[in-house]
């Protein structure tokens, strides 16, 4: 009896471990075809039209979260009923994840900037994949199981970064405007430069971190009005299907 009930136990240990097996498996096989699709939607084209073309305008903001102007950016986007593409620092991220969250609460796509925001364009696809995978999973730690479509190379030096950002389901992300926010300006000076530079279907370069960018937030304020008025739609950049 004592041996019989044995080889049951076992035979019910070893059926427990099967479907253990078969569960982890399964768990592993959606994971990998999740990935393979979202691989094939994103291909190494530096995308800097919008998805819709004609007259239409993406704005994407650069280097964030930033707790001193992003909230105020947000409280903007938010007046005017207009979504974004906020290109995420992961360094930033990992001090600001509360940020994040409302960024994604407020209907805004997420975008991988790099952990550090270094020079990538040298970089082995090994170190370039690294750095990618560890900003991702720095913004889904704030956001869980958060879609991240694209990929932006800090200061446009892409390399290899394409290719490799590509392969990890995130489009390369250029863009047609930069009123080079990063230098020494105005909101005035910003607001003309956005105004008098969108052309159909760009997408359009701004930083909401990385500095002070008070004046940005001012620009974008007064400018989204009279693209609207003028017709104007804000759409996303072109990007994989998920």
């Amino acid at each position: 009896m004592w041996r019989t009930g044995g080889r049951r136990g076992g035979r019910r240990r070893g059926l427990a471990s099967l479907i253990g097996l078969g569960l982890c498996l399964a768990a592993v096989l959606t994971v990998t075809a999740a990935t393979a699709r979202a691989s094939r939607a994103a291909d190494a084209t530096i995308v800097d039209s919008t998805r819709g073309g004609g007259q239409s305008v993406a704005f994407t903001f650069d280097d964030g979260p930033n707790p001193a102007d992003t909230p105020r950016l947000l409280e903007v986007l938010r007046r005017h009923d207009v979504t974004a593409v906020f290109c995420l620092w992961g360094d930033h991220v990992r001090q600001n994840p509360g940020l994040v969250r409302q960024i994604v609460a407020d209907g805004h796509t997420l975008c991988n900037h790099s952990m550090y925001h270094g020079d990538m364009g040298s970089w082995t696809p090994d170190r370039i994949r690294a750095d990618l995978e560890q900003t991702s999973a720095a913004i889904r730690q704030a956001v869980p199981g958060a879609q991240i479509p694209y990929f932006r190379a800090p200061n446009g030096s892409w390399g290899q970064t394409p290719q490799v950002a590509a392969s990890l389901g995130m489009q390369p992300l250029g863009w047609r405007l930069a009123i080079n926010d990063w230098e020494p300006a105005t909101a005035d000076q910003l607001a003309r430069r956005l105004r008098s530079g969108v052309t159909p279907g760009a997408v359009v370069l701004m930083h909401d971190g990385g500095g002070d960018r008070s004046a940005t937030v001012t620009a974008v304020d007064r400018v989204i009005p009279e693209l609207k008025a003028r017709g104007w739609r804000f759409d996303l950049p072109a990007a994989p299907r998920y």
